[in-house]
């Protein structure tokens, strides 16, 4: 889910469709707009930032969906509260919510970058993370297990974070 809680009656759905995946090709070619569907979750737990320190999200892939929604209620509820998106995506082609990524956000390609990017195409690397990192407050990661396993670990090893300042949620697969 990628929408703001300021969007009262309004749930957006943002599905990566995977062609062998078990739900995405029917919410993505089936499902249309005013069409009830039911849900349940979150089935791990669930984190919330109450927009009390500045805000770190680290996303990987269609991981960016949920740390959206906390970055669109971040820039709607407490602006004035500092915020970074450390985005890692395989290439431009794929990048989700492109239109909406703004100065807060630093994208990391990990295998095709566009003519004339700044960092060279690789996964997430020591100083990404050191130069969105912040002194206190949480960090929230969300993407594959991968992913998250890597930037957890670079957030404690470079960042110094501790693991109560650092909340995850990962996805795999579901057989």
């Amino acid at each position: 889910m990628g929408s703001a809680p300021e969007d009262p009656g309004v749930v957006e759905l943002t599905v990566d469709r995977l062609p062998t995946g078990e739900v995405s090709p029917y919410l993505h070619d089936d499902v249309m707009v005013g069409d009830e569907v039911e849900v349940r979750g979150p089935v791990g737990g669930y984190f919330v930032w109450r927009g009390e320190a500045p805000l770190l999200l680290l996303a990987g892939g269609s991981g960016v969906v949920p740390v959206m929604a906390m970055l669109r209620h971040r820039r709607l509820a407490r602006p004035e509260v500092p915020a970074r998106l450390l985005f890692s995506i395989r290439s431009p082609e794929e990048v989700i919510f492109g239109d909406e990524l703004g100065p807060e956000t630093t994208v990391a390609y990990s295998r095709r970058s566009p003519p004339g990017w700044p960092r060279p195409p690789g996964r997430i690397r020591p100083e990404d993370v050191a130069a969105v990192s912040f002194d206190s407050g949480p960090a929230y990661i969300c993407g594959s297990s991968g992913f998250v396993e890597t930037a957890a670990r670079l957030l404690a090893d470079v960042a110094g974070y501790p693991p109560g300042r650092i909340f995850l949620e990962r996805y795999g697969p579901t057989g």
